[in-house]
């Protein structure tokens, strides 16, 4: 057809043009074909479902139709004329569906009139499809003919068994059974037969794990009813999520008690990296922000390290770094990358006002994902996985993820210190993780090929460039807690405990107002969850920091934290001196520690004090810089002054040594 016209070509290849309107009433032609065409295509895979010899009747069916709509059946040569009754130039459809009625019936069929009529409609309808017998093709409702007053209280009772302990099915029925009496009274309809009713549940709760899991049916029935989104990072940092989990494996604390620690990372979405990762015995607000400090500074190159994870070997683009940071010169291959927004769930660390400042102090955009909404940060969550199969269930001490999973007597195998196991986990990072290729990290155009977190920061940063971030000391101060105190005759009370020092009288702060009108003239202070040996108050007048140490720091010589202080103030509580000072708080603590390194008498020593304790003994070292009081000497021979009160003069500090990762990569930069 062209526009109004037809161009008709016979059988010798001679073409003719007539108009569209002659082709369609001129007497001389004659259609030829059924105006309806040919029959459509039957649904291919429903054919399969049905029995065999239902299609068999249906091909044959199929055969007897053609013959009746061409005149020719299927199996006839190519050049076989149109049979006698069945031409449709001589016949019309009805005096051929009569005729093949007789056809039938001579062969011995008892077919009616009406059947042929019927599937020869069905047949150009729907084709192959419409000559089955639907009753063998019958799709049933996921209820079957269950009463749908009993289907709307199964539903509901299935619902009701999300949150609760995991039952079975003939707890279900009784609850249905309730639910029917309670909205229909006693013309409740009865249930179905066992067997019915098991089917219905089965088919109801397919896929929520009502009668499994009771974990994973709270996870599913969060899970949104929609499809699921997805957000494009198309640079480093865009998107950063961070979460903290128990990592399976049982760590040795320093006076020998196995516990557990807790892993905390961040995972960048573009690139699948990990910046920084953390291990402590339990996750604080000042350990989220103390992470950002270390993803924003290089992984230097540590004794023992084969040289083949240095970054100037990686697929890294190492000179173009370093000629924009020369911290990167002896860097091992862990990507540098600054957090654009932070996707956190809503754990007490996260929304804390400590990490928060710190985020907003670095630039950084926090995104608290929704209550109950694990998937929005699946990143993380996915990887907190993968660590268990291809680091975790390597190492000395590993548990499994669940007590099924646990091993006899697991815990015995422990051997790690935490700081042995961090060491460990910052090399398998830097040589495994960040080498191995991600199934995240594929080119939609070439989706066979799955890149490295390297390939993929390598590729990425060429784009969107490498900006240096450098933290220092004073903003090492900024992440910490913050608590607003007043400076009296005593010095400075935090949590029960005195803060007092010379450098309080040097510059004429004690009793005196802030300036502060919003806080009522308090100070405002600093503090290390980790280090209760000292603060940092802020200078309103002069600016800077001035560190002051505890009071008590003589009486307790080893630093220990704050989950060691909040014990020992239970366990006198619990001894009836609510009452106790300071200072009995104090040597309790110290005691407290004393016996969990030296073996105390087993009547005395429980296995939570020998826990604490440990946990303390592993985490006193300070985890950043501190900055230097100002007008004193270095802090590595720093010697707090005596004052006049003093009943006896102090002994020389020695601070404990802190790894400064800049530090460290100018060392071995010679």
């Amino acid at each position: 057809m062209t526009g109004s016209g037809v161009r008709l070509e016979d059988v010798v290849g001679a073409q003719t043009t007539l108009p569209l309107g002659e082709v369609l009433t001129g007497r001389d032609l004659e259609w030829v074909s059924t105006p309806r065409g040919a029959a459509p295509l039957p649904p291919t895979g429903m054919l399969e479902v049905v029995p065999e010899p239902v299609m068999a009747r249906a091909r044959w069916w199929e055969r007897h139709l053609i013959e009746l709509l061409t005149g020719v059946a299927p199996d006839a040569a190519h050049d076989s004329a149109p049979q006698s009754g069945y031409d449709p130039r001589r016949h019309t459809l009805r005096q051929r569906e009569l005729a093949k009625l007789t056809e039938l019936r001579a062969a011995g069929h008892s077919v009616s009139f009406t059947t042929i009529k019927r599937l020869r409609a069905a047949y150009e309808r729907q084709g192959l499809w419409g000559l089955v017998d639907q009753r063998y093709a019958r799709v049933s409702g996921p209820t079957g003919r269950v009463d749908q007053r009993v289907v709307d209280a199964t539903v509901q009772a299935i619902d009701e068994e999300t949150n609760r302990s995991t039952g079975t099915v003939e707890r279900l029925a009784r609850r249905v059974t309730q639910i029917l009496a309670a909205e229909h009274g006693n013309t409740a309809p009865a249930l179905p037969s066992t067997a019915t009713f098991y089917r219905l549940v089965g088919r109801l709760t397919q896929g929520r794990h009502t009668f499994g899991s009771a974990k994973t049916r709270r996870s599913l029935a969060k899970t949104p009813k929609g499809p699921f989104g997805s957000v494009p990072a198309l640079r480093p940092g865009q998107w950063v999520h961070i979460d903290s989990t128990p990592i399976d494996v049982r760590v040795v604390l320093d006076n020998g008690v196995i516990d557990r620690a807790e892993l905390t990372w961040l995972v960048d979405l573009a690139t699948r990296s990990i910046p920084a990762a953390v291990l402590r015995p339990t996750t604080k607000a000042a350990d989220a922000a103390v992470l950002l400090a270390r993803a924003l500074t290089p992984e230097p190159m540590r004794p023992g390290w084969v040289d083949a994870v240095r970054m100037s070997r990686s697929v890294l683009p190492h000179r173009r770094l370093t000629a924009l940071d020369d911290q990167l010169t002896h860097a091992a291959a862990r990507p540098v990358i600054v957090p654009e927004t932070i996707v956190c769930d809503n754990g007490k660390a996260y929304v804390s006002q400590t990490f928060r400042t710190a985020c907003r102090a670095m630039g950084i955009n926090l995104q608290p994902t929704h209550l109950g909404s694990p998937w929005e940060n699946g990143a993380v969550e996915r990887s907190f996985n993968s660590v268990g199969t291809l680091f975790a269930q390597y190492v000395a001490g590993y548990v499994g993820r669940s007590v099924e999973h646990r091993g006899k007597s697991a815990e015995k195998n422990a051997v790690w210190s935490i700081v042995e196991l961090q060491a460990l986990l910052d090399e398998w990072i830097v040589t495994v993780w960040q080498n191995r290729p991600h199934d995240g990290l594929r080119n939609p155009l070439a989706p066979d090929t799955a890149l490295t977190p390297n390939e993929q920061y390598a590729a990425l940063v060429e784009v969107a460039g490498y900006v240096p971030v450098a933290l220092n000391a004073d903003d090492y101060v900024e992440l910490l807690p913050v608590s607003w105190n007043r400076i009296g005759r005593a010095g400075i009370k935090l949590n029960r405990r005195t803060y007092d020092d010379n450098a309080i009288d040097e510059y004429n702060l004690r009793g005196e107002h802030s300036g502060v009108i919003a806080r009522d003239g308090r100070w405002e202070v600093h503090f290390d969850p980790y280090d209760v040996t000292r603060i940092w108050v802020r200078n309103h007048r002069d600016g800077g920091w001035i560190t002051v140490g505890w009071k008590h720091l003589r009486t307790a010589p080893m630093p220990f934290g704050e989950v060691a202080w909040q014990h020992a103030r239970n366990i006198l509580g619990r001894r009836g001196e609510d009452t106790a000072t300071e200072a009995q708080i104090a040597a309790a603590a110290a005691r407290l520690l004393d016996r969990a390194e030296q073996g105390p008498e087993p009547k005395v020593t429980t296995p939570r004090d020998r826990r604490v304790a440990g946990r303390t003994r592993s985490t006193n070292t300070p985890s950043g810089p501190r900055p230097n009081p100002p007008g004193q000497q270095d802090a590595a021979h720093a010697v707090p002054a005596a004052r006049e009160d003093d009943p006896e003069p102090l002994a020389e500090v020695i601070p404990l040594p802190l790894f400064d990762a800049r530090e460290e990569a100018r060392r071995w930069s010679f």
